[in-house]
Parts: structure tokens; sequence; C-alpha cells
């Protein structure tokens, strides 16, 4: 027994402080993040997100949100957000609309052909797709990528800036 209670001690220090992405929407998005077109009639307001622990070196933060679900053989980019500043550790239910992303920001362009959020808009009665929301802790201040880099582009730029990275997955289907 003590050795149980030795080892969820030690694991529960090796876990904290550890990169964490919280959002308000949970596990399941709502019509609050569909997207308004496509068939869909939603709100398409971007989550608000959080951070905190964020890797040693950390220089910029980059935010993505990704269906591989999504029924094009390649999946779909619905938010591209980087050059996030190492300061912020948020950003506000519908910031992409309002403009009120973290000064430098840079939205890229989305699956959608705009550089702005665009909510989940699944084809009706498949099945529910998973939003991948993932915050990148990068190790460049700034990523330069020119003007509006597609969504591959600049998640191969992520990718090889990453320290570390942090998800959530949601999931969302219509009826």
């Amino acid at each position: 027994m003590r050795f149980l209670v030795l080892v969820l001690f030690l694991l529960n220090i090796s876990y904290a402080g550890s990169f964490t992405l919280m959002s308000d929407i949970g596990g399941q998005l709502s019509k609050k993040q569909e997207f308004n077109g496509f068939g869909c009639s939603g709100e398409n307001m971007s989550p608000a997100l959080s951070w905190k622990d964020a890797p040693k070196g950390t220089k910029s933060f980059a935010i993505t949100i990704y269906d591989p679900d999504a029924p094009t053989g390649s999946g779909w980019w619905h938010w591209v957000v980087y050059n996030i500043p190492s300061t912020a550790s948020s950003v506000s239910n519908n910031a992409s609309a309002k403009g009120m992303l973290p000064k430098g920001s840079v939205e890229s362009m989305t699956s959608f052909g705009m550089a702005s959020f665009g909510g989940a808009c699944p084809p009706k009665g498949d099945k529910a797709h998973r939003y991948i929301i993932t915050l990148f802790a990068l190790n460049v201040d700034k990523l330069d990528l020119g003007k509006n880099p597609s969504p591959e582009l600049v998640g191969f730029n992520l990718n090889a800036h990453a320290i570390q990275k942090s998800s959530i997955i949601s999931y969302y289907g219509r009826e």
C-alpha cells in the first residue's frame, strides 16, 4: 500500500507544472462554434482558450484547430494563429471576429480560404467530427511566412519550431 501511495505521489509531482491548454467548450462544440455558411447556420465564434505552465524557452505561441475527419482526404483547417507573444496566456471568446487577439498575432489562411476562424460544419448525417485544438509553444519570437501562407506551410513551421504542444479534442456532428 505504501508503495502505491508513493508511486501516485511521484506521478502527481511529475505532472505538476505541465503545459496545459484549457477552453470554455470542453469536449463538445455547440452552435456557437458552428460555421455560418456551407449549409450551416451557427454563430461562428472562436472559442475562449487559456494556458498555463509554458515550457522554458518559449518565445511565442500558436493555435490551430484542425478537423482530421473532413471528407477531403487531407482534413480541414478551421483556425491558424501564430506569432502570439510569449507574454500572452489566453484568447477571449470570439477574439477572431472581434479583432481581440494578442497584439502581434497573425491569423493565417484556413481551409475556408479566409484568414479568420471558421467554425465546424461537418456534413449532415456524418459521424461526429473531431476538432483538435492545439497550442504550440515555439522557440522563435516570430514566424516570417510572407503574405497568406497556406495552413500546411504554417503547420510545417510550427512543428519545426515547437518546444511543446498541448491539445484538446472536441466533437461536433449534425443530424
